[in-house]
């Protein structure tokens, strides 16, 4: 199966930055539904007046199954940076950010999916 052979139903898009989150909800052929994690990121490499602009892009698939298990581990992993970071790791894009577009780091974090 190709990526285009998965229907998109919904898709979400985050900026963060200099790094943008897609988070689609694909279908498959026998239209059980996904998520498409994909986070693109921007890279200028060269320098002067012709620097070349590309986009790196790392994807994951979570499947209906899985949901649960991910979301108690990204949770506890969330939860686990809040208590423990003694650096303000938000400091470097906080110029960056819009109210709209800050993610919300917070170990209630909550996605309610229903299929």
């Amino acid at each position: 199966m190709t990526e285009t052979d998965k229907e998109i139903v919904f898709s979400k898009a985050i900026k963060a930055g200099k790094r943008i989150y897609y988070v689609d909800v694909r279908k498959n052929k026998k239209d059980d539904m996904f998520l498409a994690i994909t986070e693109s990121k921007k890279v200028i490499t060269g320098e002067g007046n012709s620097p070349a602009v590309s986009f790196e892009k790392h994807k994951i698939f979570l499947y209906k199954e899985d949901f649960e298990k991910f979301m108690n581990g990204l949770q506890e992993a969330i939860k686990f940076i809040d208590e423990n970071n003694t650096s303000d790791y938000q400091n470097n894009e906080t110029s960056e950010k819009s109210e709209e577009n800050s993610f919300n780091t917070s170990s209630d974090i909550k996605i309610d999916i229903d299929f």
